[in-house]
């Protein structure tokens, strides 16, 4: 357990509205664009940064790529290898101070350190913190070694030599430090970019690009205040609700970012403007709807035309309540601003679990001249789109993984992948489950740890189905994120938890399963997936393009660090055989 040390107080609240920050203040910024020729090696310096996140804010101190936050947007066409040696040139102490509060006093939702309040207090040793850094491009099919495997991080002076083939359709993918144990806090110093790849089949559409395609990164912080005057400082504060004994509560913030700004406004033409969405949050999720002056939502407008893992097969509405974004999820976006000359919208979140945060994301100003516009929606998106159906696309010889999501008797959220037994063999660790297409299954947990013995190998592509398993009886919704593979939903299913925590395993079989139809957009293809409490979520993916020892885990970044994480190995078929490890064999039982 983190070691707590009790500070003087220093300051209190900030009653100001908004904190005394203006919205629609300051201009959207757009990250620079790399746009590498051939196939090259770039280099890409991690620094430390001073940058405004407002106007009205002295500069936040940040560990940027390249001097920018977010990183800059890398473009790549598909099928044309870069290599990026992450250089790490960061100087001077950790940029933020972390701080916890007790929950009932709801401490994310102000700014300021707070410590003459009772039950505040900093949290030892994060200050210490070394820059020490690893790379993941998230959604990226290469190597193991070129992934960013959380331990193999590295200090000021050193570089991370990546290979990325971009053997890959057209997909929004990013790139964000991920190193063991600290990645909630190196993201928050602003570590994270997005990273493009482009393909024929993208440019035959005619989306709209240039001026008119703009990333949205959005994320969300908190700032320290001066005790002096009151005012906001710039400080990054990681600040975080806090339960002795009890639950891990991540941090979300009261200040919402969009590419580094706090919320900011966009000038746009009555035309067509495609967005690259992507939620770079520690944990908020965001649902998200386009609204007028009067905050009445305005959907009708807005298409999404592709996921994570690429295009869409057709063009598809939001939901009826707007659209839920996840931590690592990404959208690709059409509004249509025609209809709106000389207005005001904007994006706003309403996510019921925001509290009393601002719920303001974005505002758009729409100019009021009719601007001609050859773009037009077209029905199709994606030609070479192909729905995974059992026995077919998705072949009958694949490997199955079976995890599950739960809440440990002290009420921390884990994570465990599975071994299936023939029979129960009694105490803790123990699913059961009653598979409507197979009968009784019983598991037990092979590893709940990142450094618990590995339990999945998966064959050089093959495919895999992995059943995803949320067991806590409440508890948090988790985006689970699994490397090397882009996947498709399979179904959703709900059904009555029987886990008992204190026990640790089901008291009965799960039973009761009920489908949940599944979202248009949840059958493109992802690399991260939300799996609420009480459903089964099963996807497939097949595991190609690099080999080695890969990583799944929750995205919501103090999850990962806190134990959500486990890793899996891809090899070669022919190499399987020779390979013993704890288990015996390979997930074959197709």
């Amino acid at each position: 357990m983190t070691e707590i040390i009790e500070r003087p107080a220093t300051t209190g609240p900030i009653t100001a509205p908004n904190w005394g920050l203006t919205k629609f203040l300051d201009p959207l910024p757009v990250p620079p664009v790399f746009r590498p020729r051939g196939r090259e090696t770039i280099t890409i310096p991690m620094i430390t940064k001073q940058q405004k996140l407002h106007s009205e804010l002295p500069p936040s101190t940040l560990w940027t790529y390249a001097g920018h936050f977010p990183g800059p947007t890398i473009e790549v066409r598909s099928g044309k290898e870069l290599r990026i040696s992450w250089s790490n040139e960061i100087d001077g102490v950790f940029p933020l101070v972390a701080v916890q509060g007790p929950v009932g006093d709801a401490p994310t939702s102000r700014p300021g350190r707070e410590l003459d309040r009772p039950g505040y207090s900093i949290v030892d040793g994060v200050a210490d913190l070394p820059a020490w850094t690893v790379v993941h491009l998230h959604g990226a099919r290469t190597n193991a070694g070129n992934d960013g495997w959380a331990h193999n991080a590295g200090l000021k002076g050193t570089s991370q030599l990546a290979e990325y083939p971009n053997r890959q359709q057209a997909m929004p993918l990013w790139y964000h430090d991920h190193a063991m144990a600290i990645t909630r806090f190196n993201v928050h110093t602003g570590l994270a970019g997005m990273y493009l790849v482009r393909d024929d089949e993208e440019d035959a559409l005619g989306l709209p690009h240039g001026d008119r395609e703009i990333p949205l990164v959005i994320s969300d912080r908190n700032f320290d205040i001066d005790p002096a005057t009151g005012a906001l400082t710039g400080q990054l504060l990681y600040k975080f609700p806090y339960v002795p004994n009890g639950p891990m509560i991540p941090f979300s913030g009261p200040f919402t970012l969009v590419n580094g700004v706090i919320w900011p406004h966009v000038d746009v033409d009555a035309r067509w403007y495609r967005f690259r969405l992507l939620n770079a949050s520690n944990s908020r999720f965001y649902t998200l709807n386009l609204v007028d002056e009067d905050n009445v939502p305005q959907n009708d407008a807005v298409r999404l035309i592709g996921t994570d893992g690429g295009l869409l097969p057709a063009p598809a509405r939001l939901p009826g309540g707007g659209l839920t974004v996840a931590p690592a999820e990404r959208f690709d976006v059409l509004i249509d601003f025609s209809r709106f000359r000389g207005q005001q919208l904007k994006l706003r979140n309403a996510d019921p679990r925001l509290g009393t945060v601002e719920p303001d994301v974005l505002q758009f100003r729409v100019d009021g001249r009719a601007k001609h516009d050859s773009f037009r929606l077209p029905e199709k998106v994606s030609s070479s789109y192909v729905r995974l159906q059992h026995g077919t696309t998705l072949p009958e010889d694949h490997d199955h993984v079976w995890v599950a999501l739960l809440l440990n008797a002290d009420g921390h959220p884990e994570m465990w992948d599975l071994e299936e037994v023939d029979a129960d063999p009694g105490g803790a660790g123990i699913i059961q489950l009653r598979d409507p297409n197979g009968g009784l299954k019983t598991f037990r947990m092979n590893g709940r740890l990142f450094d618990d013995t590995t339990g999945i190998f998966i064959d050089h592509d093959r495919w895999a189905v992995w059943n995803i398993v949320h067991v806590a009886n409440g508890g948090p919704a988790h985006p689970i994120h699994i490397h090397l593979t882009e996947f498709q939903a399979l179904f959703r299913r709900s059904f009555t938890t029987t886990f008992d925590q204190a026990a640790g395993r089901t008291t009965t079989p799960l039973d009761g399963f009920t489908d949940v139809p599944l979202e248009k957009y949840e059958e493109g293809w992802k690399d991260t997936i939300i799996v609420n409490p009480g459903q089964w979520v099963s996807v497939a993916g097949q595991f190609g393009g690099g080999t080695g020892e890969f990583m799944f885990h929750c995205h919501i970044l103090d999850h990962e660090d806190e134990g959500m994480m486990r890793p899996f190995v891809v090899h070669p078929p022919e190499v399987a055989k020779f390979h013993v490890h704890p288990g015996g064999g390979h997930h074959h039982d197709g």
